[in-house]
């Protein structure tokens, strides 16, 4: 007796990384869609790495993500789900993940991206491309947008919150960052709409009061937060060196001005716009905001990555199996 179909496909999106130092070259040409650095723009990026070990852990904290995402899946419904993995940048692409879950015999496809907000220019590009080779291999394909009210991962975000909070100075600011992306990209977007909304539900459940009551779209984040230091607002890093303009405040900006103002002793920083340990978060954050941070005079800690959380990576594989409907 033949065993059962699988009917449904996952494929987990991220942005990927280069697996050793000998592809950082090849890696950084893919994401200049084929234009190689200059030598200059090579070394700086290979200093990076160096500066964090050499290769980044994403490529491994990714895999246990999918693992965990696979195993939720088949805890649920045993045998139902094939689960493959395409990044953005470095195999195995989007469109060999996709192309494995065809290969695999699936009917339909289910897209997640490892980013819990949407903008058109990140994750709308990862669904764009998996649909685009679903279509080619012929699968129905739906894309989860965002999951940015995910209740396990605001849970999740605010105990790091609390937990990194617990050693630095009461008079603390918290900065909420995430990918700044060009401004032309953000115009008519939802990607602000979804941070904010998402370091407020962090902030109430980490209770550090009602925050800036505005101008984080683009000043300094507005005023502080309570008179016990608990103040947070928004803040933006790891801009890309174009001419155009980019969302601000950077992140390192806001530190200097905090550290200039006095009013704060320490800040920490909540990278919600990320889920894994990665070079935007070890080196943009804990190398270079952790020594703007010390120049001003400031207490620095950054909070844990949500990495392989199981009670977020469960609540991932509720959202896939809700989008992919009835089996």
């Amino acid at each position: 007796m033949a065993g059962a179909v699988t009917r449904s496909g996952l494929v987990v999106m991220a942005y990927g990384t280069p697996g050793s130092p000998d592809e950082i070259e090849a890696y950084y040409t893919h994401i200049r869609r084929g234009r190689p650095p200059s030598p200059e723009q090579l070394a700086e990026l290979v200093s990076r790495y160096e500066a964090i070990g050499g290769t980044s852990p994403l490529a491994a904290r990714t895999r246990d993500q999918v693992a965990a995402i696979r195993a939720a899946l088949d805890a649920a419904a045993p045998g139902e789900w094939v689960v493959e993995l395409g990044t953005k940048h470095a195999p195995p692409f989007i469109e060999d993940g996709v192309q494995a879950l065809a290969k695999a015999g699936v009917a339909r496809a289910v897209g997640l991206v490892l980013a819990p907000h949407y903008s058109r220019g990140s994750v709308g590009e990862y669904h764009a491309r998996a649909r685009a080779a679903a279509d080619e291999a012929g699968l129905a394909y739906v894309g989860i947008d965002s999951w940015h009210d995910s209740e396990p991962w605001i849970a999740a975000q605010a105990e790091r919150v609390r937990a990194a909070r617990a050693g630095l100075p009461p008079a603390t600011e918290v900065l909420f960052t995430a990918h700044s992306l060009p401004e032309r990209v953000l115009e008519g977007d939802r990607y602000v709409d979804e941070l904010e909304a998402s370091a407020r539900a962090i902030a109430a459940r980490a209770d550090l009061g009602p925050g800036p009551g505005g101008g984080t779209r683009g000043g300094s984040g507005g005023a502080a937060g309570p008179a016990d230091g608990a103040g947070w607002r928004l803040a933006w890093q790891s801009a890309g060196r174009t001419p155009e303009p980019w969302r601000g405040p950077d992140v390192a900006e806001v530190i200097r001005e905090l550290g200039a103002g006095g009013a704060v002793a320490g800040v920490l920083v909540c990278p919600q716009g990320f889920t894994s340990d990665h070079l935007e978060v070890l080196y943009d954050l804990d190398v270079d905001a952790r020594r703007v941070a010390e120049e001003a005079g400031l207490a620095f800690a950054r909070t844990a990555s949500i990495n392989d959380d199981p009670a977020v990576m469960a609540d991932l594989a509720a959202r896939v199996r809700r989008a992919a409907g009835p089996s």
